[in-house]
């Protein structure tokens, strides 16, 4: 395996070709990702009987491909992008066109942090409020006379229920309180 990857390392210094393996191995995403990008029309390998041969240029694409998914993009998005790589006329109106992009994107995910906020502020709400019932709790049982772990009144001697213990959800409220 060591002589493969020195011979992706190789290629990689005067710019391919690369095969899927070493694609997948060198981005860490499986050949099947690979395959998918290239279904949506994210890469064109050219073809070597079955195989595929990747270029300098299908590696590039594919690092702004995952560059995007990383940001969030969506497919569409990041095609937009990587087809202005290979764009050879002026690419004013294109790059204004995804910084338009990138500026939803980002109030998208100012929205979500807001909202993360606000839900996490709820959840340590909630926390509090159960940590201050559970010390309630604590407190009355440490204050009741014979200390019992069990919320349920003694059964009286003779009683079906004395023989068994305490019923299933008593057991388990005990379990919880405790």
């Amino acid at each position: 395996m060591k002589a493969n990857s020195t011979k992706a390392a190789a290629r990689r210094d005067v710019g391919g070709p690369y095969t899927i393996t070493e694609l997948a191995q060198e981005f860490d995403i499986t050949p099947r990702a690979i395959r998918f990008y290239e279904d949506v029309g994210l890469l064109q390998p050219a073809r070597e009987g079955r195989n595929r041969v990747y270029t300098h240029r299908d590696r590039t694409r594919l690092k702004l491909t995952l560059r995007g998914k990383r940001l969030g993009l969506t497919l569409q998005e990041i095609k937009q992008l990587v087809d202005m790589y290979d764009s050879p006329d002026d690419t004013a109106p294109q790059l204004q066109a995804f910084l338009a992009v990138l500026q939803a994107h980002r109030e998208l995910l100012e929205q979500q942090l807001e909202d993360i906020e606000v839900t996490l502020a709820e959840i340590s709400q909630h926390e509090a409020r159960c940590r201050l019932l559970l010390a309630e709790s604590a407190s009355r049982k440490a204050l009741k006379p014979g200390g019992s772990t069990c919320a349920q009144p003694e059964p009286k001697a003779g009683h079906k229920a004395a023989a068994k213990g305490p019923k299933p959800r008593a057991r388990a409220k005990a379990a919880v309180e405790a």
